[in-house]
């Protein structure tokens, strides 16, 4: 497929590049992307960067390498990178700490943006400060394209196409699952839970992860109740999903989640691939046994206090793994990853459909699959249905995307039911 013509000295840039998720971001680009593709790795250390290209030189070495940029965590670098780039792949996190000069330079410069934040509030500072600026200049941005997020809004947005293109129905009530998780954290996933109170208040916290927050409409309708017992324990059976828990990802996922239904359901080319007026969305964890979810539920109960507790936040950030560093790669081959979701048709609880998404290997190199197969998406596809600019989720850039990521081993699998 042919890229787009631009004007720009790279088709990609990736700024990070030597961080953990960089790194594998940097190997696929290596290992899958068009060998004549102009792209460039970025960071402050010559050196590393270097090295880097040393190190993914063989995995490919037909292909054009990568040219290296020098950039600081300034207005006037990340000004200037942006200018050069027509995407422009982000991993430099905590983003709430680290990621606005580059956000904010690719508003400005007209630069398509994407990142793998999971940090809601920043993601909400981020929609106020530039959304506007991103829509003049014809910025299309995409922040939460990784793991953190991206997964629970592709199954979503492939839920309701299913229940649309073969019953002619609109969504209701979604519900996914985290069925396989075998991951360890990276530090800069760490690193992002234990600072992101001390950037934000507890009052700016709350506001940002409120229902629908992100979204550009407000949507009244409440999801399934669920009883006290559930509540207390976290635990809750569906129906083809079976004992789930509560999931660590649910908010932050579910406000991206949120926020591609109300874009979905108000751009002029994308109103034909809207949920529904009745929309609802929630996300579980499917755990081994009743014991070990209430386990998870109660745990994340604790993990919400630490986080807006200073002084357990201070002293449990300087035991965990730092920023730049995860686990091994022969440890993160064997990873397990599977999503699950199930969905109701608007004012018909006969009529659902099933999805079953998974990946075998890194979780973080799927972060990198996911960072590579969107910015081709953006690269190559023709009409996305998308306005000259503005502040997107995954699920804005639909099926040409799943196909990519099925291409490349993170699998879609959705049906209908039969009731």
């Amino acid at each position: 497929m042919a890229r787009k013509q631009h004007n720009r000295q790279y088709d990609i840039v990736v700024f990070g590049a030597t961080g953990y998720t960089g790194k594998y971001t940097a190997q696929y680009i290596t290992t899958h992307l068009p060998t004549h593709l102009k792209w460039a790795v970025a960071g402050r250390s010559e050196s590393k960067l270097q090295q880097l290209i040393n190190d993914i030189k063989p995995l490919n070495p037909d292909r054009t390498q990568p040219a290296i940029e020098i950039a600081n965590l300034s207005d006037a670098d990340l000004s200037s990178l942006a200018k050069k780039t027509y995407i422009l792949i982000s991993t430099v996190g905590p983003y709430s700490r680290l990621g606005e000069h580059a956000f904010k330079a690719c508003a400005e410069n007209g630069t398509h943006y994407l990142d793998v934040t999971g940090e809601v509030p920043w993601v909400s500072k981020m929609i106020q400060k530039y959304e506007s600026t991103a829509k003049s200049s014809g910025a299309l941005m995409f922040p939460q394209i990784g793991i953190e997020s991206a997964p629970a809004d592709l199954v979503t947005f492939s839920l309701a196409s299913t229940l649309r293109s073969q019953v002619g129905a609109k969504t209701g009530d979604v519900t996914v699952s985290i069925h396989k998780l075998s991951s360890s954290p990276s530090g800069g996933t760490l690193s992002t839970v234990f600072t992101i109170a001390d950037v934000f208040s507890v009052g700016e916290l709350q506001a940002a992860y409120k229902p629908y927050a992100l979204s550009p409409v407000p949507n009244p309708t409440p999801g399934p109740a669920r009883s006290l017992l559930s509540r207390l324990t976290g635990l809750i059976t569906v129906p083809e999903l079976g004992l789930l828990t509560s999931s660590v990802a649910s908010t932050t996922d579910a406000a991206l989640v949120q926020r591609s239904w109300g874009l979905l359901s108000t751009l002029p080319g994308k109103k034909a691939e809207a949920y529904g007026n009745k929309f609802s969305f929630r996300e579980f964890m499917k755990p081994r046994n009743w014991l070990t979810g209430i386990g998870i539920h109660i745990g994340l109960v604790f993990l919400q206090l630490i986080i807006v507790a200073p002084l357990l936040r201070n002293i449990l950030s300087k035991k965990v793994v730092q920023p730049g560093f995860g686990p091994d790669p022969e440890t993160a081959s064997r990873d397990e990853i599977e999503y699950r979701g199930i969905a109701t048709a608007e004012g018909d609880a006969k009529k659902q459909a099933a999805c079953k998404a998974w990946f075998n290997g890194s979780a973080y190199y799927l972060t990198g699959i996911l960072l590579a197969e969107a910015a081709s998406t953006l690269l190559e596809e023709e009409d996305l249905g998308l306005p000259e600019g503005g502040i997107y989720t995954p699920a804005c850039l639909g099926q040409p995307l799943i196909d990519r990521l099925g291409r490349a081993g993170f699998h879609f699998e959705t049906n209908l039911l039969v009731n």
